[in-house]
């Protein structure tokens, strides 16, 4: 988990090479839909060009599809990031006979996360990653995230990991808090 810009795909990219883990994507996942033109998709894009974190009916209905078809020793990037999204995916993984070990949480400054989130709009020509876009998701992020971090920290789940150090470092990190 983490903010926009964060390095959870990189992370979650690096970590499943050479795991068996299977990477569920939110973002690819939305992207994949969007492209698509599937209702959901149609709905998410309207959310995502404003700058707003998508429906959590939208995302649970889009991950319950995805890990229905999918082997259960994967990595979620991205999701949840909602309380609801957490209890969501609780009830899920319990009918599907499995439980969330960790929920790893990637801290940025926003700083930091705003020159990120420029550069790589700039490589990648993504409309989600304008200035104004991007300081509108921190701050709907910061509002919807809290409730899930006390959720997990409940749980005793919650695992923070420092995202300014090196992508090598954070990925070491993670390794750490998932063994």
């Amino acid at each position: 988990m983490g903010p926009p810009g964060a390095g959870k795909g990189t992370q979650a990219d690096r970590l499943a090479q050479g795991r068996s883990l299977f990477k569920l994507s939110t973002g690819d996942l939305l992207r994949a839909n969007v492209r698509a033109g599937t209702p959901l998709g149609q709905r998410a894009k309207v959310i995502m060009d404003a700058g707003g974190l998508v429906s959590d009916e939208i995302i649970i209905a889009m991950v319950r599809d995805e890990l229905r078809n999918r082997p259960l020793r994967l990595l979620l990037d991205g999701f949840p990031r909602t309380r609801a999204q957490a209890e969501a995916l609780d009830e899920l993984l319990a009918e599907l006979g499995a439980s969330l070990s960790a929920a790893v949480l990637l801290e940025v400054d926003e700083a930091e996360l705003i020159k990120r989130l420029q550069s790589r709009a700039a490589l990648e020509g993504r409309s989600d990653d304008n200035e104004a876009t991007i300081r509108n998701r921190m701050r709907v992020y910061a509002e919807q995230t809290q409730p899930l971090l006390d959720y997990y920290q409940a749980q005793g789940k919650l695992r923070r990991v420092n995202g300014l150090a090196s992508i090598d470092e954070v990925t070491a990190a993670i390794s750490e808090v998932l063994s």
